[in-house]
């Protein structure tokens, strides 16, 4: 069902609600300001009667008022007031002469009550009360059809406006309803008409100030999707540029193997290039699927105290067999018990990659020094280190300073970098006075 229909029938059902109890209370706080009025009119009616004297008026005939009050007035019941004054004992004294005559001697104190005429069935409201001698009693009636009546022309009279008002006002709110709903209908009409990479921002312009976070929320949404779009076909090239090499190599190993024939030292040199370009190039796979998980997904829901000090010792005890063979110390100086919060295997991910690189580039006989300080991790290594300006590209994609001798896809300080950007820690490289490079990770 469409916002609009929805829209339409809720305020049809909250305008006859609301209208509905609108005209109960009316016709309610009517009837009861009729009653008042009425009950005051017999009550005065009636004090003016106890004061007259029936028997000099017993002879006397009341003019018939009608004539003059339907010119004046309009139609008027015989029922609006009946009036008789009885005796002390229910001697029948003095009447208008109309329905007064049927008015019965019913007294039982002064005050309101209810009752009926001689032979009627309808119900009438009476006010009885007693001269200051106690010689007469006065009762005042009038039928309770006609306050019924003169309730509902009243309440009619007050609601018929409303009533005939009611329907224009609804058409008006609903066309003024469709009327603002058009900058929905032209944001959706710009979405089915967007093609699938798109990623530009919709106008913002002269929209409601509700819709308005929506359009917001939208154009992050394709600036997101775009930066994904691009990641991901940035990811395609780069993994089909960095792998056509080691697969071509993997190739030409192959093809020398089966060119080998019964020369065992070339089929055995060509088996260990095979396997040392297999080594690679699944090296370059699994780091090419770490660098694009790290890009793209957000792990910071995964993060958790961590201490690092058992951390860095774990990993250094990881590669101490290589630093062994290639006849490198590893030393750790840790300064403070220090605890972050962050992702246990991308933080040890990250450090691994700098130990890494600071053994393949270190030659024989160096040291490789970690040490751990409150808010900082310095990996220091004795290698050929590099200039200042190749220093500002290191941790770029698929860069690697010129002339090296050692193997690789330029993609280890990359991740580093992409770890300590999503857990909020400065990567700076700088040149070592005794030469080498440091690193420092700092938060």
């Amino acid at each position: 069902m469409s916002l609009f229909l929805r829209l339409a029938i809720g305020f049809v059902l909250l305008i006859m609600l609301c209208g509905g109890l609108a005209s109960l209370s009316a016709w309610h706080q009517t009837r009861d300001t009729v009653d008042e009025l009425f009950d005051t009119q017999q009550m005065l009616f009636a004090k003016r009667l106890i004061t007259l004297d029936p028997t000099s008026l017993q002879d006397e005939k009341l003019p018939n008022t009608k004539s003059i009050l339907r010119h004046h007035r309009g139609d008027q019941d015989d029922d609006a007031l009946a009036f008789a004054i009885f005796s002390a004992d229910g001697q029948p004294l003095l009447n208008d002469g109309e329905n007064g005559r049927d008015l019965e001697f019913d007294y039982q104190r002064d005050g309101f009550t209810d009752g009926r005429l001689r032979g009627d069935k309808e119900s009438w409201r009476l006010v009885w009360l007693t001269s200051a001698d106690k010689r007469y009693r006065v009762v005042v009636g009038q039928e309770w059809e006609y306050r019924e009546d003169m309730t509902r022309d009243l309440a009619l009279s007050s609601l018929l406006p409303w009533l005939i008002a009611m329907p224009f006002m609804l058409l008006l709110l609903l066309a003024l309803v469709w009327f603002e709903l058009r900058p929905l209908k032209r944001l959706t009409l710009s979405l089915h008409q967007r093609a699938p990479d798109d990623a530009t921002p919709l106008p913002d312009t002269r929209l409601p100030k509700e819709v308005k976070p929506l359009v917001v929320a939208l154009n992050g949404l394709f600036s997101r999707m775009a930066h994904l779009v691009q990641r991901e076909r940035r990811f395609t090239s780069d993994a089909a540029h960095e792998l056509r090499s080691p697969l071509a190599a993997l190739r030409v190993q192959s093809e020398v193997i089966q060119l080998a024939d019964d020369d065992e030292a070339m089929r055995k040199r060509a088996i260990q290039q095979l396997d040392s370009g297999i080594v690679r190039a699944t090296r370059l796979v699994d780091q090419l699927l770490t660098l694009s998980r790290v890009e793209a997904d957000d792990l910071r829901s995964e993060f958790q105290p961590v201490a690092l000090a058992p951390l860095l010792q774990n990993l250094l005890a990881e590669h101490f067999p290589q630093a062994e063979q290639q006849n490198t110390a590893l030393q750790f100086t840790s300064h403070a018990e220090t605890v972050m919060n962050g992702h246990p295997l991308l933080l040890g991910l990250m450090v691994r990659n700098l130990l890494d690189n600071a053994l393949r580039y270190s030659p024989s006989g160096s040291t490789i020094d970690v040490q751990l300080n409150v808010r900082a991790i310095t990996v220091d290594d004795n290698g050929p280190g590099v200039s200042d300006e190749q220093l500002a590209r290191l941790g770029e994609r698929f860069w690697r300073p010129p002339g090296q001798a050692q193997t690789g896809s330029g993609l280890g300080l990359s991740i580093v970098k992409n770890i300590a950007q999503l857990h909020g820690i400065r990567l700076q490289f700088s040149q070592r006075a005794s030469g080498g490079l440091r690193v420092t990770l700092s938060w």
